[in-house]
């Protein structure tokens, strides 16, 4: 059985403030106090090792590999960490031979940090990109495999739309086909880690790039993305020098890189703490039994009682357990200031073009839902959208 709401609430005492209501479970979760406890771990570390502090370091480091592996049914030696995803998929394109295949295809659902960065190599000629409609989304995986081609270097695909929660189905007969024409898979699937049990086989992606991070429903904070790499040889040409850790002593006339996979897309020399932090939380969820089955189970009662409760609004949101992932978006014009409205009511949200995002987490009481649905009604009602 899941953890209660009520139960969880006493370990959350530096986010939970009187008044406030944190319906941004889809983007920063509250911390558990315990990430406190990482932060001042990490600095003790620094101060009793100095430069010698890499070796705990490090450790933190695998505990999160060993975490993202047992999540996504991987090894954790596949697990490449940095501190956000455009810098993990700006190391894959540049692994692509985009010289003999010069072609992405991707979605128009992508969040920004592979938008844009598609979208300006476009703009350089660089690469030609196709931007595959989102929607309908019950159809995006076969249009994006209808999209390859033998001059396709990847594609580049969510697996839950960041802007309406939204699953998309039929990855595998998509990575099947991208990967038969030689094309490599890259899955986003930031908005499933944390909130929709998934795993490289159910996603049909063991010969296939996944990106991801903790700073949403994991509640790891910053600081704290990964990319899971398929167990085949590639040399990324942006790569850092923890990428080549290993052979650091030893003369070299080319540029080495590590054993693993996902070693060739280390970065270079960071800062640790996200990662102690996110080692406190983990140990955390472990202790309280919030596991991936239990988070899905919290999250589906908690966005099936948003949805009751804004029934009759334009939600673009599926109402199929099956089909929504961690949030609930409503459609409203004027989405950022309707967002901006209930922030001073105390109730956070969040706005993507004209969607009102609201996202709950395990912590979250019913009651606290049901006023930041009433606030929504009030307000949409003043703008005469109810």
């Amino acid at each position: 059985m899941a953890p209660r709401p009520d139960a969880l609430r006493p370990h959350y005492q530096r986010f939970l403030a009187p008044g406030r209501v944190l319906l941004t479970g889809h983007s920063h979760q509250a911390w558990p106090d315990v990430a406190w406890q990482g932060v001042e771990r990490a600095l003790e570390d620094a101060a009793t090792h100095a430069d010698d502090k890499w070796g705990p370091a490090f450790e933190a480091a695998d505990a999160v590999r060993a975490a993202v592996a047992r999540w996504v049914g991987g090894r954790p030696e596949q697990v490449a960490l940095a501190i956000n995803t455009h810098e993990l998929v700006c190391r894959f394109l540049s692994a692509l031979d985009l010289r003999a295949r010069p072609h992405l295809v991707t979605t128009t659902g992508e969040f920004h940090s592979i938008t844009r960065q598609l979208r300006r190599l476009d703009e350089q000629g660089l690469v030609q990109v196709t931007f595959v409609p989102a929607e309908p989304v019950a159809t995006l995986a076969d249009r994006l495999g209808a999209a390859v081609t033998e001059r396709t270097a990847a594609v580049l695909a969510s697996t839950v739309l960041f802007e309406t929660s939204s699953v998309v189905p039929g990855l595998p007969a998509l990575v099947a086909r991208a990967r038969g024409l030689g094309a490599e898979v890259l899955l986003d699937a930031y908005h499933a880690f944390g909130v929709l049990p998934f795993t490289l086989d159910t996603l049909g992606a063991r010969d296939a790039f996944l990106v991801g991070g903790g700073y949403k429903y994991a509640q790891w904070g910053e600081g704290n993305c990964f990319l899971v790499v398929p167990p085949r040889e590639f040399r990324p040409v942006l790569t850092g020098w923890f990428a080549g850790f290993g052979h650091l002593s030893q003369r070299q006339d080319g540029v080495g890189y590590g054993p693993s996979g996902a070693e060739a897309f280390a970065g270079s020399t960071y800062d640790p703490v996200s990662h102690y932090r996110a080692r406190a939380v983990i140990e955390f969820f472990q202790a309280q039994g919030l596991t991936a089955e239990a988070l899905r189970e919290i999250s589906l009662r908690q966005t099936q009682r948003l949805l009751d409760g804004l029934l009759g609004l334009e939600l673009a949101t599926p109402s199929a357990p099956e089909a929504r992932a961690g949030f609930v978006a409503v459609r409203a014009p004027d989405a950022p200031a309707l967002a901006k409205a209930l922030a001073a009511g105390g109730i956070l949200t969040d706005a993507r073009g004209d969607r009102l995002r609201l996202g709950p987490a395990p912590y979250l009481l019913d009651a606290e839902l049901d006023r930041g649905v009433e606030a929504v009604r009030r307000l949409l009602a003043r703008r005469g959208g109810a």
